[in-house]
């Protein structure tokens, strides 16, 4: 049969619709993770269209996914990083919505409090676990959206839920069908989408899904999630683990809107950030995040790393507030006791701090030599050295100027008298044996021993 499709405008051939296969033995996909060997990535050669939606956004789970893995926010906490979070997303809500837990009465209260700031982003939305009493508990907060949990590959339905495909569908099914009784908008957490049976499970099931919210009018949320970090964001990969082809079936197959469907991703494999990219380029609008990549074994996808996807590929910010992220950062930092990796993109200790002599040259000639954007501007964070032995004239000239804030009338270069007695001096200590990094207290009091700026 052939129909005009609304994603294209193109004639097309009506999509085949997949149906549950409802196997007696799990499908693990030994010969792609044979758990004793590095899991292996497969080409199969098939394309698939790259399809960025009209309108991207972000997604935080820094309060759910995020907390999970570090101790647990105090309500002061949350409602800081909340109004920090807003902050960053902008007017217009870039980073559109947030998830909380709702189990205990700190987390009600948490929610409560972030409700009585009046912010119209983040949208706070919850995740549960999917029983009735749950979807009311969120009705009665206020909240229109709550996250379920429906693992989805057979290692979760055969190995951790003990039943079969089909039993686990209308597990699902039923529990989508209590939200709604609830008035509550479901979001379907497609848990270890990477190692499902796509075919056999996913799509049948996302089918089932689609008709359900037709029937009721009541939209439903589809995030895929890469709980391992298996997905890699190659073209022509072989599902289970091609995200383009994950995106693009759920939209092709199950007709889920883009702004219906979101990634969640994990950094098991150094992933994270490439694969969210691939989900907005092929078709999701949304992909979930955490502050600092904060998140269960190596991290989430970092809010901050997708704020500047997403510059990248729509040429602004959009109202973002990029400064608020390092505030984030300190925040973390001096308020929650949280050890930033010093090298961590955008937020790390040394992110944009040299070490080398040739590149501290670069700086003080023009900074943007070897600096990867104006960081004042974006981040209120100047490019700056690190003395050490490899530092030179240039990386002393350099940190002088920036430590003491010197105007240009009164900046040293690499010939001043001050700048090569400080090498010597530099120097004899690494000569003397000293392998670290010289501290600025050191270098102040060496300065006014010379006599001062």
């Amino acid at each position: 049969m052939l129909e005009i499709s609304e994603k294209t405008n193109l004639l097309e051939q009506k999509s085949y619709k997949y149906s549950l296969q409802d196997v007696a033995e799990p499908n693990l996909y030994r010969d792609i993770y044979p758990y004793s060997d590095v899991p292996r990535v497969a080409f199969n050669h098939r394309r698939v269209p790259i399809g960025m939606p009209r309108e991207i956004w972000i997604t935080d789970t820094s309060f759910r996914d995020g907390q999970q893995s570090v101790e647990p926010y105090t309500v002061e906490q949350i409602v800081e990083l909340f109004k920090m979070l807003s902050r960053l997303g902008g007017p217009y809500g870039i980073i559109r919505q947030t998830e909380f837990f709702v189990y205990s009465e700190k987390d009600r209260r948490a929610i409560e409090k972030c409700q009585e700031l009046g912010l119209k982003f983040p949208e706070i939305t919850t995740w549960i676990r999917a029983s009735r009493e749950d979807f009311r508990l969120v009705r009665d907060l206020g909240i229109r959206e709550t996250g379920i949990l429906v693992s989805c590959s057979d290692y979760h339905i055969f190995k951790k839920m003990k039943m079969t495909r089909r039993q686990c569908m209308d597990h699902y099914l039923a529990a989508v069908s209590d939200a709604f009784e609830a008035g509550v908008m479901p979001r379907c957490h497609l848990e270890d989408v990477t190692r499902a049976d796509f075919y056999g499970f996913v799509v049948p099931f996302v089918n089932e899904l689609m008709q359900m919210s037709e029937d009721a009018g009541i939209p439903v949320k589809i995030r895929a999630c890469d709980t391992m970090g298996y997905g890699v964001p190659y073209t022509e990969v072989a599902l289970p683990r091609s995200v383009p082809g994950i995106i693009y079936g759920l939209q092709h197959y199950s007709d889920v809107p883009s702004e219906m469907l979101e990634w969640h991703g994990h950094n098991d494999f150094y992933k994270s950030v490439a694969n969210a990219t691939a989900a907005w380029l092929y078709g999701a609008s949304a992909v979930n995040c955490s502050l600092l990549g904060i998140g269960e074994r190596t991290g989430n996808i970092p809010l901050e790393a997708m704020v500047f996807e997403y510059a990248s590929l729509r040429g602004s910010l959009d109202g973002m507030d990029t400064t608020a992220i390092t505030d984030i950062a300190n925040y973390f930092k001096h308020e929650m006791g949280y050890r930033v990796p010093p090298m961590t993109p955008f937020v790390g200790k040394n992110f944009n701090v040299t070490r080398a002599g040739i590149h501290a040259d670069g700086l003080l000639k023009d900074q943007e030599i070897y600096n990867i954007f104006d960081t004042e501007k974006l981040l209120g964070r100047r490019p700056s050295v690190m003395i050490s032995k490899t530092s030179g004239l240039a990386g002393i000239a350099y940190w002088i100027n920036e430590y003491y804030e010197l105007p240009p009338e009164r900046a040293v270069d690499k010939h001043s008298k001050l700048v090569v007695n400080l090498k010597k001096w530099i120097d004899e200590e690494y000569e003397a044996g000293r392998q670290t990094a010289i501290s600025p207290i050191e270098l102040d009091e060496k300065i006014h021993a010379f006599g001062g700026i």
